[in-house]
Order: structure tokens, then sequence, then C-alpha cells
């Protein structure tokens, strides 16, 4: 399979594969710079990312721009002439402080999901930052390109189609999920493919599409591509490679999964998420509260006096091992990864 190479205004990426974001602390510096070494787009989670700083529980915001300052140098010592960015989700209570950071470490684009990024031109201002938000349908691009282009005359560097296949929190309702089906999403990249044309007339210029959720294999990437997408985002398989930020319990989890171990969880964020489920999920479904015990002020759409559990412990616990009592989020096809691999190889086994 031989693929043209992505092109994202000045930007040329030599692999058309993006290495999707994944947080708390499993994308970092470590991950997204062996990927943007290989030539594709390495990503760094914003996510709670300086939860190692030792004042995280006293300073969070500090703490996390410090985090990214550090994963971002990290990375970029890996990868010096590398295409490096961040995933910086629009929920969070510190989002704008995040992309204004992301913008002055010199970051070479920013993504945007778990809810429409409106306001990302207006943050980002002249930087050559590429802008990528994340859509999950059709109505979500067409809301997002009909107001960047009437109140900032502007269309996304890059669009990433995120399909409902995906790890990590969703873009579509626990009953929607149920009733997706492959045909059914094709559609609907299709339908994203014929609103963003409107603009690539108007501005006289591409608008790339990177199709994310569930491509774990060399056929998954062809089926993309087969639909007129420029570009793959992939995520949790390269959480079994040995250049992963994860701990290594996380990681074995991944290689112990079957299929009948992932599935979808309820989340404080107000979306549903995927993930192996575990001695955590189970009281999540069962309704049993876990209360934070400090608030660490990661989402704007959780209430800590009433929120079933604190997400940021959860997902700390699992970066850091707690397998039973974290959250692990995983791909549909998370069940397939039963080895350890270099990041080369997932890039060269998925591009043939």
């Amino acid at each position: 399979m031989i693929k043209e190479a992505l092109h994202m205004g000045d930007l040329r990426i030599e692999i058309p594969l993006i290495q999707g974001g994944m947080g708390i602390g499993i994308s970092l510096g470590n991950l997204a710079g062996a990927v943007a070494k290989e030539g594709g787009v390495g990503i760094i989670s914003s996510a709670q990312i300086g939860f190692r700083e030792e004042d995280f529980d006293q300073d969070v915001r500090s703490a996390n721009l410090r985090g990214m300052e550090k994963e971002y140098q990290k990375a970029r010592s890996l990868a010096p002439k590398g295409v490096i960015g961040f995933n910086i989700m629009v929920a969070l209570r510190h989002y704008q402080e995040h992309v204004k950071k992301a913008v002055e470490l010199g970051a070479d684009l920013i993504i945007s999901g778990a809810g429409l990024p409106m306001e990302l031109p207006k943050l980002v201002g002249k930087a050559k930052t590429k802008l990528a938000p994340i859509v999950s349908s059709a109505k979500s691009a067409k809301v997002l390109l009909k107001y960047w282009d009437k109140k900032y005359q502007k269309i996304p560097d890059l669009l990433v189609v995120e399909g409902p296949k995906a790890g990590g929190h969703l873009g579509f309702t626990k009953e929607y999920l149920g009733e997706m089906d492959k045909s059914d999403y094709r559609q609907e990249v299709g339908a994203i493919l014929k609103i963003k044309q409107t603009y690539e007339e108007k501005y006289d210029t591409i608008i790339p599409i990177a199709l994310a959720g569930g491509i774990y294999s060399q056929a998954d990437a062809k089926a993309a591509f087969e639909l007129g997408v420029d570009a793959i985002q992939v995520a949790s398989r390269f959480i079994t490679t040995k250049e992963c930020d994860a701990a290594k319990a996380y990681k074995d989890a991944y290689l112990q999964a079957k299929a009948e171990d992932i599935g979808i969880v309820s989340s404080p964020v107000g979306m549903p998420g995927r993930a192996i489920k575990n001695e955590f999920t189970k009281k999540v479904d069962n309704n049993l509260k876990c209360p934070p015990l400090k608030c660490h002020q990661c989402v704007v759409t959780c209430n800590p006096r009433e929120t079933i559990y604190c997400i940021t412990d959860a997902l700390i616990a699992a970066a850091k091992g707690n397998v039973k009592e974290g959250l692990l989020f995983c791909g549909a096809k998370g069940y397939k990864q039963n080895k350890m691999e270099t990041v080369k190889d997932v890039i060269h086994e998925i591009m043939d």
C-alpha cells in the first residue's frame, strides 16, 4: 500500500499516519518523539500532563503547563525535524492556557476534541501552529466549518474524523454506539467529505481528512484510504510498543485482554468511553460512588460533589500501573494486540 505524503499548508508529513493523543500519561514525549522520528505525526496529550510534578495537587494549572514543556522538549530532542503536536481537549478547565502554551512551545499542530473547538482560531491567532479539530459526524463538521468561516474567515488545516470504534471518550451516545455498523459510518465519512468541498472551493485549498477509530492493521488502513481520506490516526496500537509512556502493567493488560474484555463505560466528562473491563469498571457499572478526595480541576463538565468517580484519579492510577482500580481506555480492536513491538514495527506494518 503506497500513500502520498500528507500536506497541511507548508507542512509535509512523509507517512500519513497520526499517532492519537492518549491521556493521562500514555502518549507523552517518548511516544510522540518516536512516531515523529519515523516520519509520522507524534501527538502529546496535554490532559493532566503534569501529574508527576511535585506540586500537582497544590497547583494543577502550573504543573500541567510545566509538564507540557518538559514532554514537548523530550519529543523534540528525539525528532528535531519531526512533526510534533498536542491533543488538547476542549472540556479542560485550562483549555485556553494549554492552547497558548502549545503555540508558545512551537508545536506543529493542535488536535482538539471532547467538544467542538469553536474558538480555537482566536486562541492561536496568526501563529504557524496548524489547527485540527475532531468531529464525529457530518452535523458537527458542518457546524464547525460554517462557524470558523463566518467568524474567523478560517478553515481547518486538517479535520480528524473519529469513528465509533475509537478508544477513550467518544462523540456518540451509548445507544448510538450499540446501533452503529460499518456501513453507517462509511456514509457519515462520505457526507463529511462532501461538506468540506464547499469550503475547499471558497478558499481554493484542500482540507485533508484523517480518519480515526479502530484502525489496527494494514487492512484497516487500506479500507480507510479507499473512502477518500488523506491520513489515518492510530492510538491504541501504539500502547504495546516499547516507546509508549504507559507503565508496563498497563501494556500487559492490553496483551492479556480478550474481545469480551473491552466495553463501554460511563464517564464524568459526560460522554461514554471505551475501556478494558476490570474491577473499577464493574464498580462504575453498578453505580458505586468513588468520590474524589480532592478536585484536580480537570474538566468543566464534572461536578466534584455529584460525580460518580474522579476520572483524573482513575486514569492516573492506570498510567502508574494500577490496572485493577484504574481506568484503561482502549480501542475496539485492542484485544488483537498480543506482543510487544516498536513504533517502527507498527508504522511499517500498517503502512507497508
